[in-house]
């Protein structure tokens, strides 16, 4: 029984000297980017995002709009601006000619 709970306290003491390192303090940087283009439901949209640290994040999207317009954000955010949306669209509308039955 002494020789299992020294094993036991032995492994308990590796595993809090490496949970004792971790840094949770880290500069957090990342990418990504994704896009969905369905032809059977005419789905299309994509998406990109960087941060680097806690000061830049810049990222945009844009997706198909119902009327064939194509809706494009591009946004920001550091310390000195805040949040920065800059929404465009583009293309022209397309609406049907004729509603309802005939």
């Amino acid at each position: 029984m002494m020789k299992i709970t020294i094993a036991a306290l032995a492994l308990l003491a590796v595993t809090v000297a490496a949970y004792e390192h971790e840094d949770y303090h880290s500069h957090p940087s990342y990418k990504f980017e994704y896009g969905v283009k369905d032809p059977h439901t005419g789905d299309h949209k994509s998406q990109w995002e960087h941060r680097d640290g806690d000061v830049v994040v810049k990222g945009a999207y844009t997706l198909h709009e119902a009327d064939g317009t194509e809706r494009v954000v591009e946004y920001s955010s550091d310390k000195h601006n805040g949040f920065q949306a800059h929404v465009k669209r583009v293309g022209h509308a397309h609406h049907p000619e004729v509603y309802g039955h005939h």
